[in-house]
C-alpha cells in the first residue's frame, strides 16, 4: 500500500503539469472555436486567405520534409559507411591482425568527428536566428543580392518569400534527421550487406533491399518530427514574414491584428489537428515496420 500511495505521489507533477499546459489550454481553444457557431471551419475551405494558407503550409512542410529525409539519409549513410565497411572485413581480416596483437578497427576519414558536430550546429540556434541567417545569404544586402548586382547589375532577393522560408526550414531540419538516420545506420548488422554483395547484389540492391528497409522505423520517426516540426515553426517565419503566408503567421495575425480569437482559436485546432494526425500514423507505420523488421 505504501509503495503503491508513493508512486500515485510521483504522478501527480505529471498531471498537474499536463492539465495546466495542455488540457485548460486546449479547452479553452475548443471553447473560443465553438463560439464562431463553425463558421471558422467553413471559412478555412471557402476563403482564400484560410485556405492557401493551410495549403501552402502542408505543401512547405512536405517539401521539406521529402528533401530533407532525402539529404540526410545520403549523408548519414555516408558518414556510417566507412564504420560498417570495417566491422563486415572483421570476420575476414581478425585472424591474422589478433596473430600480430592488433585489433580491428573501421575506417574513418580524417576529419569526420568535426563535420559532423558542424552538421549538428543548427541546433544551437532558434528560430529567429536562423531567419537572419536566411537574410544575411539572400536579403536586400545579402550575399546573394551584392553578388548578382556586382554581376548583372540587379538584386537577387529570396529572403523574405517562400523560398527563404523553405531553406530556413531545411537548415534545422537536416539536422535532426542526420543525427536519426546515423544512430539508426550504426544498429545495422555489417554482415547483411556483406551477405548481399556475396550473394551478387550490386550497392543499389542492398540499398533498396537491405539498409533502406532497415532504417525505415527511424526515417519515418524523423520524418514526422520534421513534418511536425515545419507546420507550427514561428520564429523563422515571423523573422522573414514579408511576402510569407503560412498558417503560424495567419493565427498571429487574426489573434493580434483583427481580434478574431474565434478563428485564430479554429486554425490552431485544425494545425494541431493536422500535425497530430501525422505523428500517429508515423507511430503506427513505425511500430509496423519495426514489427515486420523483427
Amino acid at each position: 500500500m505504501n509503495v503503491r500511495f508513493n508512486h500515485r505521489l510521483l504522478i501527480l507533477p505529471a498531471g498537474i503539469i499536463c492539465l495546466a499546459f495542455f488540457l485548460l489550454p486546449l479547452t479553452r481553444l475548443v471553447w473560443l472555436s465553438a463560439s464562431g457557431g463553425g463558421a471558422g471551419y467553413l471559412a478555412i475551405i471557402t476563403d482564400p486567405v484560410y485556405y492557401r494558407s493551410l495549403l501552402s503550409t502542408v505543401v512547405l512542410s512536405v517539401t521539406v520534409t521529402v528533401i530533407s529525409l532525402v539529404i540526410a539519409t545520403v549523408t548519414g549513410l555516408f558518414l556510417t559507411d566507412s564504420r560498417l565497411e570495417g566491422q563486415s572485413s572483421q570476420g575476414k581480416s581478425s585472424q591474422g591482425q589478433l596473430s600480430q596483437g592488433k585489433p580491428s578497427q573501421g575506417k574513418a576519414f580524417r576529419g569526420k568527428t568535426l563535420l559532423i558536430a558542424m552538421l549538428s550546429f543548427p541546433l544551437a540556434f532558434p528560430g529567429v536566428v536562423i531567419g537572419f541567417f536566411i537574410i544575411m545569404l539572400g536579403g536586400r544586402q545579402g550575399l546573394v543580392a551584392q553578388l548578382s548586382l556586382a554581376l548583372s547589375g540587379e538584386r537577387w532577393v529570396f529572403a523574405y518569400s517562400i523560398a527563404g522560408l523553405f531553406l530556413g526550414y531545411l537548415y534545422f531540419s537536416i539536422p535532426r534527421v542526420v543525427l536519426t538516420v546515423m544512430g539508426a545506420a550504426e544498429k545495422l548488422d555489417p554482415g547483411l550487406p556483406e551477405a548481399g554483395r556475396s550473394l551478387g547484389a550490386s550497392r543499389w540492391q542492398i540499398l533498396r533491399d537491405i539498409t533502406l528497409p532497415a532504417l525505415m522505423p527511424g526515417l519515418i520517426s524523423s520524418g514526422s518530427v520534421c513534418f511536425a516540426t515545419s507546420m507550427g515553426a514561428f520564429g523563422t517565419a515571423f523573422t522573414l514574414a514579408t511576402q510569407i503566408d503560412v498558417l503560424p503567421m495567419t493565427i498571429y495575425t487574426e489573434f493580434t491584428l483583427n481580434a478574431n480569437f474565434a478563428m485564430a482559436a479554429t486554425l490552431s485546432l485544425v494545425l494541431g489537428g493536422i500535425t497530430w494526425l501525422c505523428l500517429v500514423m508515423a507511430r503506427m507505420k513505425g511500430a509496423g515496420s519495426v514489427n515486420m523488421g523483427g
